[in-house]
């Protein structure tokens, strides 16, 4: 009776009815996902998540894309309709605070003037191919009376969004959406005693520049010094940037773990031995009595752990420098040239860097008892060690060092990042120094002896009326004004902390990275490491805040058949060693003939001697023979890739068929058992 009535115009149109009802409550939930790919690569993170849902206003996400002309580019297509889908999952996600238009714009359109008054130009697919637009415009999206003529609205824009940045495609377009929803400038806080701004030259009596990191800083964000006298740290400062620590009060300090219990962002340049402050004197270098730098008490809260007494040196990653015009250039171990392997690749920062050149720098490494999160960015290759730093801080020679170097197989974290929850470094309270004990002291006798004054003030100034009130001090109204409220002290963070500790503080000098030419007046940078772009990445990176910092790499689109390329790694093997037996076996024919070519004397022959012309054959019969077993090794290598394509298409149209039915005949045999049972 149900099949009858399963296949009768009823029970087709209840099916009907049931399909349309499930698109139609599908279409009105949009924000149901289920994300089936291996790494969730259409799932955005809960940072995202956060950020997006938690807009103040109205933003507008405006997808410049040539899709009229890439219909002969299906990877190009391809590309866009994941970005497209990526961008969807945002505006999803925002609760309505986003919202999405893709334009395409058309030659000699307004589109196309749109396109070109946001900055995003049109690039070429191929050489002499049509050219296509590819970028994404972040705008706040205000009613047209919201809009005031006399202020600019600030827009973010990507002119290009390439395919190499798949993975951190995520990162990218929160980052526009937060520079747009928070268009004030971030403040970083800067601690540090180094030149860094600009000094004095002893040696040529004149002023220094200030270091071009700094110019790179000032252009995107707000700079504020911090003095190292200071004791207090603003609650506006959105990043505290501290280069070199060195001796730094308990006041500042208790300020900067205060920072941190606030879950202020935190970037850290420690040093071991900082070749910044040795300074030229026309007697030569001085060298300070002391290089090294160090937090006490706080990289333990933190949960790091580093030595300011020791040095990494690498063999591998040594820079060969000259320490003299008239030398040549040889390998210093204590100066690194980190390459991109030695970099974390599934992080913002050091993701798509290629070399960062350090010098005399440290190590750290996460504390037994952290509990703190410690994910390293910089590492040392197996190939070195630590040294003392006396050794390193007056070296004239570099190759002495390589009578003290041992390899000590193991690799060292040069930077990493630490977040997660910490607890504050002074578990009791803001540290009260000796001065302070003595001025509360003090003042404690002074209160005393007034308030002796004031009792017999009482007693004969006013014996009649006792009520009268007596004046108060000038003393006394002073305290009053100058009163302030202190601030709480935080016992533990406010949520996660995102620091970022590098163990160099010379990656940010000029000369490890960068030569500035002047020209009219401008500094003109030519980099030749990328040591200005981690420090840049690193800042953006934290100024977005908790939730841009949680936002990691997305897996990658691209699913090769790795049985496939494994057999063509085979067969490039096996080609390569036929082709290197067949070039050992002509250079050796040619020494055959050129030797056969000569007389006793050496003096060459002339004429081909029938000796010559049978190695001649004999070369060109083995020549041919090889050429042939490179042909079958290359067809042997298709028919291997043909058969694995059959075998797979065989599964899928028959294998995978046959066991589902296989399953649904178990079902229905089991659901018969179970009827026959009941009955």
């Amino acid at each position: 009776m149900n099949k009858k009535f399963l296949f009768s115009p009823a029970g087709l149109v209840g099916i009907a009815v049931a399909l349309v009802l499930s698109v139609a409550i599908i279409s009105l939930l949009p924000s149901l996902r289920i994300d089936l790919t291996e790494d969730q690569l259409y799932t955005l993170s809960d940072g995202s998540r956060n950020i997006v849902a938690n807009l103040e206003t109205p933003l507008e996400l405006m997808f410049f894309y040539s899709e009229s002309a890439t219909e002969d580019q299906p990877q190009i297509r391809a590309y866009g309709t994941r970005v497209q889908e990526l961008l969807r999952e945002i505006v999803i996600a925002s609760e309505g605070n986003l919202t999405l238009t893709v334009i395409d714009p058309e030659p000699f359109s307004e589109d196309e003037d749109l396109a070109t008054q946001y900055g995003i130009q049109a690039v070429p697919v191929s050489a002499g191919g049509e050219e296509i637009y590819f970028g994404l415009v972040v705008a706040p999206n205000l009613a047209p009376e919201e809009v005031n003529p006399l202020i600019p609205m600030a827009t973010e824009t990507m002119p290009l969004v390439r395919p190499d940045q798949e993975q951190f495609l995520e990162y990218e377009f929160m980052k526009l959406i937060i520079n747009v929803a928070n268009p004030q400038r971030t403040v970083v806080g800067l601690i540090t005693d180094l030149e860094i701004d600009g000094g004095f030259n002893p040696a040529t009596g004149q002023a220094t520049p200030s270091w071009f990191v700094m110019d790179l800083i000032r252009q995107l964000y707000e700079v504020r010094r911090i003095p190292t006298t200071a004791d207090t740290i603003e609650e506006d400062i959105d990043i505290l940037m501290v280069v070199h620590p060195q001796g730094l009060s308990e006041q500042l300090l208790y300020a900067i773990d205060q920072h941190v219990m606030r879950a202020g962002e935190t970037l850290v340049f420690l040093d071991p031995n900082a070749d910044s402050m040795v300074s030229l004197s026309p007697q030569g270098a001085l060298i300070p009595a002391g290089m090294s730098s160090n937090l006490p008490g706080l990289l333990d809260a933190w949960g790091v752990d580093y030595a300011d007494d020791l040095v990494l040196t690498d063999n591998e990653l040594a820079l060969r420098v000259r320490m003299s015009q008239t030398e040549r250039p040889i390998p210093h171990l204590g100066m690194l040239g980190v390459q991109r392997q030695y970099l974390a690749q599934e992080d913002i920062i050091t993701s798509r860097l290629e070399t960062i050149n350090l010098s005399s720098t440290g190590v750290i490494s996460q504390a037994e008892a952290a509990t703190t999160a410690f994910e390293p960015l910089i590492l040392s290759s197996s190939d070195s060690m630590l040294m003392d730093r006396a050794l390193l801080e007056s070296v004239t020679d570099p190759s002495v060092l390589f009578d003290e170097f041992e390899a000590g197989n193991e690799t060292h974290v040069i930077a990493a990042r630490v977040t997660g929850v910490v607890n504050s470094a002074f578990p009791d309270g803001r540290p009260v120094v000796e001065e302070e004990v003595e001025e509360e002291a003090a003042a404690d006798e002074a209160t005393e002896s007034e308030a002796e004054l004031e009792a017999e003030s009482e007693d004969t100034a006013n014996p009649e009326n006792p009520a009268t009130p007596v004046a108060e001090t000038s003393d006394d109204i002073a305290d009053d004004v100058a009163e302030e409220p202190v601030a709480e002290h935080l016992a533990s963070s406010n949520g996660t902390v995102n620091i970022v500790v590098f163990a160099d503080s010379d990656l940010l000098m000029d000369r490890l990275w960068v030569q500035v030419a002047q020209f009219l007046g401008q500094r003109i940078p030519q980099p030749f490491a990328n040591n200005g772009d981690i420090l840049i990445n690193t800042l953006d990176n934290l100024s977005g805040g908790a939730d841009l910092v949680s936002i990691r790499s997305r897996g990658t689109y691209s699913r090769p058949f790795t049985r496939v390329i494994d057999l063509q790694r085979q067969a490039d093997d096996r080609l390569r060693t036929e082709e290197a037996e067949l070039l050992d076996r002509l250079a050796e024919t040619e020494a055959s003939l050129a030797q056969l070519n000569q007389d006793e004397e050496g003096n060459p022959i002339g004429q081909i001697t029938p000796e010559i012309q049978a190695e001649i054959d004999r070369f060109n019969g083995e020549l041919l023979d090889t050429r042939r077993r490179l042909r079958d090794v290359q067809f042997q290598l298709t028919e291997d890739i043909d058969r694995l394509g059959s075998n797979l298409k065989a599964i899928n149209t028959a294998l995978i068929p046959i066991l589902l039915t296989i399953l649904a005949l178990i079902a229905h045999f089991a659901r018969v058992r179970r009827r026959n049972a009941a009955a």
